[in-house]
């Protein structure tokens, strides 16, 4: 079993700087070698801008979403709503949100490896934004994916649809990166022999997975279900790989990571935050390394030359054969 090495979820001093990046006079002194298992306490982008070059196969972001939320929301009983109202969710404008998301967007790409791939999530508050802003940081975009809740909050207000999804955006670091993990097969082969699709239902996380404090209230509110992590990390790395999340909350990119032995780099501004997330993933039992190997493709089985079989004298020239259910017949030739 892979245990997390001394010290790996360690607890650096916190690092001040303006979330949007403005205001770095130079880049902070670089990380010698990649982190691996990793909490790092502090700005996503100054301590993105540490971590060597080309340095992550993945990167999967939760960032803000800008709610712009206007009060407080109350359901029809006039109890209140727990919506995300955190200052860290709070933007003066749409230009202070698209100069943060540059600057994150930026700073991930740099540590991505050529052929890495990045994974936003969002909803419509936010998505579109980052999007246009990938595009035009030269990201790839390969799929959004939709995120389709099982059991989403409802509209309370009765004015509009029930917010019932979310969208990830799925996108390769550049136009020329060819040779990017997709794990094709193997969730074709979990998915009843038919290709993985761009809409996903899911529950949200809930019940004894949803981290409480000793209140009972939730430790973070924006908890992403594991269920979730585990299909884009299952789709998009292999094990071993390194996952890197910027915005590492309550620390459920980490926790499946290790238990489908990935490696993770976690960045979290929130101490508290942080010291949860570490204490999740220490109780986390990593999987049987046969349980998380990656299955062989066809393309990269094994292959005989047919005219080495016949060669060989295991079929004779002439004769006839067919495939297992008779639906189709040949005739050897001599040249095989």
């Amino acid at each position: 079993m892979r245990m997390l090495r001394a010290g790996a979820l360690r607890h650096p001093a916190q690092i001040q700087v303006l979330r949007t990046g403005a205001g770095e006079t130079k880049r902070p002194a670089a990380i010698v070698s990649t982190p691996r298992d990793a909490i790092l306490i502090g700005d996503c982008v100054a301590e993105m801008d540490k971590l060597p070059a080309a340095s992550v196969d993945l990167v999967f972001a939760d960032p803000p979403y800008n709610l712009q939320l206007e009060g407080a929301l109350s359901r029809p009983d006039q109890s209140l709503v727990d919506a995300v109202d955190d200052d860290w969710d709070k933007f003066a404008d749409f230009a202070e949100y698209d100069a943060f998301t540059r600057a994150w967007l930026s700073a991930a790409r740099r540590a991505m490896k050529p052929n890495a791939t990045i994974v936003v999530i969002g909803s419509y508050h936010n998505i579109f934004r980052v999007g246009a802003i990938l595009q035009d940081l030269g990201f790839w975009i390969l799929n959004d994916i939709v995120w389709r809740k099982a059991n989403p909050m409802p509209n309370f207000r009765g004015r509009r649809f029930t917010n019932a999804h979310e969208t990830m955006i799925w996108a390769a670091r550049s136009a020329e990166a060819k040779g990017y993990t997709f794990n094709y097969e193997m969730l074709k082969a979990g998915n009843d022999d038919c290709q993985a699709r761009s809409d996903w239902f899911l529950p949200i996380c809930s019940g004894a997975e949803r981290l409480k404090d000793g209140k009972g209230r939730k430790t973070h509110p924006t908890q992403k279900p594991e269920a979730l992590l585990a299909r884009v990390l299952v789709a998009a790395t292999n094990a071993g790989d390194l996952v890197l999340d910027p915005f590492f909350g309550s620390g459920t990119t980490g926790a499946v990571a290790r238990r489908l032995r990935r490696s993770f780099i976690g960045i979290e501004r929130d101490p508290a935050y942080a010291a949860a997330a570490r204490k999740r993933i220490e109780a986390v039992e990593p999987l049987v390394e046969e349980a998380v190997a990656t299955a062989p493709t066809r393309r990269s089985e094994p292959r005989v030359a047919f005219a080495s079989v016949v060669e060989a004298g295991l079929v004779e020239p002439g004769e006839r054969i067919v495939d297992m259910r008779r639906r189709h017949a040949a005739v050897v030739r001599a040249d095989g």
